[in-house]
């Protein structure tokens, strides 16, 4: 399970008024993920992940506070309720209704990086509020996964998704897809409103378009980005080549950055 993050960014005030109490808690009280169904008015045992890193490495008590979300909105507040070598216990109080996604619904389409790379990539996105990642090999993608290795770095994938919604707050895991070849990828049929591939010879600038009117797929290349052959192939499908700068930008770079200036441009920096 998740490592227990707390927020240790403190919430500012906006022109004078007051931050609301749900942000503020985020900066003192731990936050873990647990699997559904969590539910108000129980004594709930924590996963033996999650109760390891509350006792062992938080070193919470019981009567200490957290918060426990499932994945699927909202959250609970809890108190530890019992502690002991058989299990941990937390009295989980009423479901809470925040909502902390962005606007945008983006998907980034990630050409396969090494694996620190990729796994920064991943961290950052979900922390910029991306709402699914679709690892895609590449002809210049330096990893190759066989299927048991790729079934493996998904479920790392995973876990590094939900330490970053424990850490920034989010109550939805951003879905993580299995490896797909990316050309196989572009013949599959997509419904999103807006398809967007990051290059630095594009001709417009990301800041030059309108704001998307539905879901938006954002393609970015490997070590090396993508070939001539496959940015013509993403193009014919319907991608869009934008660039945010004069700068080139590193994989694991691009698509937290690119994430930032839809952020600020369209989403909920403004």
């Amino acid at each position: 399970m998740g490592d227990g993050k707390m927020l240790t960014h403190a919430p500012q005030t906006d022109s004078g008024r007051r931050v609301d109490a749900a942000a503020r808690q985020l900066t003192v009280i731990p936050r873990f993920f647990c699997p559904p169904p969590l539910a108000s008015g129980e004594d709930f045992a924590l996963p033996p992940g999650v109760a390891h890193h509350a006792v062992r490495v938080l070193r919470l008590k019981e009567g200490d506070a957290l918060l426990l979300f499932d994945g699927e909105g909202g959250e609970y507040p809890a108190r530890l309720a019992r502690v002991d070598g058989r299990e941990v216990l937390a009295d989980v109080g009423e479901h809470r209704s925040v909502e902390r996604e962005s606007p945008l619904s983006v998907t980034l389409v990630q050409g396969l990086a090494a694996a620190e790379r990729m796994e920064f990539a991943i961290q950052k996105s979900v922390e910029l509020g991306v709402a699914a990642i679709v690892p895609v090999t590449t002809a210049r993608s330096v990893v190759r996964l066989p299927a048991e290795r790729a079934r493996r770095r998904v479920e790392h994938w995973q876990q590094v998704v939900v330490a970053a919604c424990e850490q920034c707050g989010r109550d939805r895991l951003p879905a993580v897809h299995a490896p797909r070849d990316l050309s196989e990828w572009l013949r599959t049929p997509s419904t999103a409103a807006s398809r967007l591939l990051l290059s630095p010879d594009a001709p417009r600038s990301l800041g030059q378009l309108g704001r998307p009117e539905g879901t938006i797929e954002l393609l970015i290349g490997p070590e090396g980005g993508l070939t001539a052959d496959e940015s013509a192939a993403a193009i014919a499908t319907g991608f869009l080549a934008v660039r945010l700068g004069p700068r080139i930008l590193r994989t694991e770079t691009a698509a937290p950055a690119a994430l930032a200036a839809m952020n600020a441009l369209w989403g909920d920096w403004r």
